[in-house]
């Protein structure tokens, strides 16, 4: 009745993992109680858990990924207090199996479920208001978006309160995610999560190339987009491109462990390094699907808080493009000590060398934007100056070990490790918090308070050199990644400062909470009533601050790049006479519905409990076609409702 699922599954016997659940329930629990006794629940539901609003679906990304880096971070501070105390003949407080379970939930966290949300949850929120547009092409099929990536987070954090996660590592090479090896439950939940979360996220990419390619504002030509448009145009058209890839590769892993298939399984005819293969062919290009959006942020954030145009607009597109096409050529850098040969693997080294050209073009143009700018200080533009000093280390990093001499010496070490944080931290998420102060005031109608946002950077900034260079020193003495003691104990104060390092990044992400609380708490007092509180230059920023649920009551006329900057420079536009009436998709419950379904097919194929897995399937293809035959999917906004938004937005600007 219940396949492999009994009171066996619930970890009674590991008192770290029933300590973390218990917190997880009681917070869940403390949260259900609140909005229910506040009566928030009719509000929730109307204007979030159902909303097809790309801006909202937006917001919802971000939480999603907020809630998960602090997840995240705690296995990561867990890992690195066990390795500051594990020397020697000490074994630390996590035993192996724990102590895999956490690295692999870290990595499968971070990178599936903190960045890739974050990004294309500024995405979601900004592109459309970028464009000049009323939302994107497919709402409801971005609601179903959403909320398949929510239901594969939510599977995860199920893994930790009945059964196990994965102990392969985040991206679970065979042999070792095989059945022979891992017959347990922890790889089902990695694999069954990724497989409905890459099903969302292949649906976002589709919604965003679409978007962008085909409903964008009167006049508003290619070279005409921000450069964060097309950042996210390549990196969407990477997800298209790649994402298949891993949805085909995980498929033929779950076959051979639910079917007795030898894809993997060098034994039975198949061949592990294949896996491998494939996982990097999409594992390299999600590296350029995270950074290219940040590397948008940056170029919106530089441009507004210099004062000047982007410099070398043209070079910076065609180094994005020339980065999405080049990323899809370097895959094997990840294992030149596979055995291909030496001349296949100077092939991908000098591609990993060439595919640096284009990241150095970028550099070069926000240096020369920032150069004689009238730079303010704000928080979006630390973090992107401390982007460019951090990211060219990791950069650099990166172009040594493509040189497969020095990769064959460094491969599997901690080298790699600080290497690719140093990337993805000092890129991927310097930028999301870039994006989430530059933005904040125009999803939320306030800006955040900016000396915390300060205190937020400089913790990250200095945390993340003391957590990660003592790293890349210890892997130059040998030391190799996921280990859970070691005997040498000349490596333990490298480890000790590691661990310090971590803390001050704690201390960043607590100054990230006082900050939204603080502003929230004094919302009052940041009251943005001009829509553009950075004097910056793109359309986003022409609406009202948080903008009307239709964006924009007449498409603008986009007549140069810098669309915004150009109005404001003609000075103000004659008033609207009348304004025609619009349509607008309506709520619907289908996306949260869907998922729920999902998270049900989901868990009981983990736990092979066929009855509720075709049951949960059959329910959510009737939800699908249920929504597949309603008639009536837009409401109108009248012209007088219009008129009267445009009339009370007018109101608070006019001089007292």
């Amino acid at each position: 009745m219940l396949g492999k699922l009994s009171w066996a599954a619930i970890p009674f016997n590991e008192p770290e993992a029933m300590g973390a659940s218990l917190f997880i329930i009681v917070g869940f629990l403390v949260l259900f109680a609140l909005v229910t006794w506040k009566g928030w629940w009719t509000y929730l539901w109307r204007e979030w858990l159902t909303s097809v609003d790309h801006k909202r679906i937006g917001v919802m990304y971000v939480l999603l990924a907020l809630v998960l880096l602090l997840r995240g971070f705690i296995d990561a501070i867990m890992m690195r207090s066990q390795l500051a105390i594990a020397a020697g003949g000490a074994q630390g407080y996590l035993p192996p199996d724990h102590y895999d379970q956490i690295f692999s939930a870290h990595g499968t966290i971070m990178i599936f479920f903190m960045a890739m949300p974050f990004m294309i949850g500024l995405m979601n929120f900004v592109v459309p208001l970028q464009l000049g547009v009323r939302d994107v092409a497919f709402p409801a099929l971005n609601a179903i978006s959403f909320w398949l990536t929510a239901s594969g987070a939510l599977l995860v954090n199920i893994s930790l309160v009945v059964g196990e996660f994965a102990r392969t590592g985040w991206l679970a090479y065979p042999p070792l995610s095989e059945l022979q090896f891992s017959p347990g439950v922890g790889v089902d939940y990695y694999l069954w999560a990724l497989q409905i979360s890459g099903i969302g996220t292949l649906l976002a990419g589709i919604n965003m190339v679409t978007t962008i390619l085909k409903l964008r504002a009167p006049g508003m030509t290619y070279m005409r987009m921000p450069v964060f448009c097309w950042t996210s145009l390549a990196s969407s058209l990477l997800i298209v491109a790649a994402f298949p890839i891993l949805t085909a590769t995980f498929g033929m892993l779950l076959l051979d462990r639910y079917a007795g298939m030898h894809f993997f399984t060098n034994d039975g005819g198949g061949n592990c390094m294949l896996y491998v293969n494939l996982i990097w062919a999409w594992g390299h290009p999600e590296v350029y699907i995270l950074i290219l959006p940040a590397f948008g942020i940056f170029s919106e954030v530089i441009a507004a808080f210099s004062g000047k145009a982007l410099f070398g607009y043209r070079s910076m597109v065609m180094a994005t493009m020339a980065i999405c096409v080049l990323s899809f050529m370097v895959w094997l850098h990840h294992f030149f000590t596979m055995g291909a040969g030496a001349d296949v693997n100077a092939v991908f080294g000098i591609m990993s060398m060439i595919i640096a050209i284009p990241t150095g073009v970028k550099m070069f143009n926000w240096l020369f934007t920032l150069y004689r700018g009238r730079i303010r200080y704000e928080p979006p533009v630390l973090w992107a100056i401390g982007f460019m000093v951090t990211f060219v280390i990791g950069g650099l990093t990166g172009v040594l070990l493509a040189v497969p001499p020095a990769d064959f010496v460094l491969h599997n070490s901690l080298f790699l490790v600080a290497h690719f944080h140093n990337v993805i931290i000092g890129g991927v998420l310097f930028g999301a918090m870039a994006g989430y102060n530059y933005w904040f005031p125009k999803a939320f109608g306030f800006t955040l308070e900016p000396r915390l946002g300060a205190v937020s950077f400089w913790c990250w900034l200095v945390g993340f050199y003391l957590a990660f260079i003592p790293l890349y020193m210890l892997g130059l003495l040998g030391m190799t990644r996921r280990m859970q003691h070691y005997a040498d104990l000349s490596w333990q104060p490298y480890l000790i400062v590691a661990e310090g390092g971590a803390l001050v990044i704690l201390c960043g992400i607590l100054a990230t909470v006082a900050q939204l609380v603080v502003s929230i708490r004094t919302r009052e007092q940041r009251r943005d009533l001009s829509g553009d509180p950075w004097n910056a230059r793109t359309l986003e920023w022409a609406t009202a601050s948080p903008p009307p649920a239709y964006n924009f009551a007449v498409l603008p006329q986009v007549e140069s790049l810098d669309a915004f900057w150009a109005m404001k420079q003609r000075g103000p536009m004659p008033p609207v006479e009348s304004y025609p009436a619009i349509e607008m998709p309506r709520r619907s419950p289908n996306g949260f519905v869907t998922a729920f379904f999902a998270v049900v097919t989901g868990f009981a194929m983990i736990w092979h409990i066929w009855w509720m897995a075709i049951l949960g399937l059959a329910c959510a293809v009737v939800t699908l076609l249920v929504f597949g035959w309603t008639e009536r999917l837009e409401d109108e906004v009248s012209g007088e409702q219009l008129a009267a938004d445009a009339r009370a937005r007018a109101r608070p600007l006019e001089p007292a």
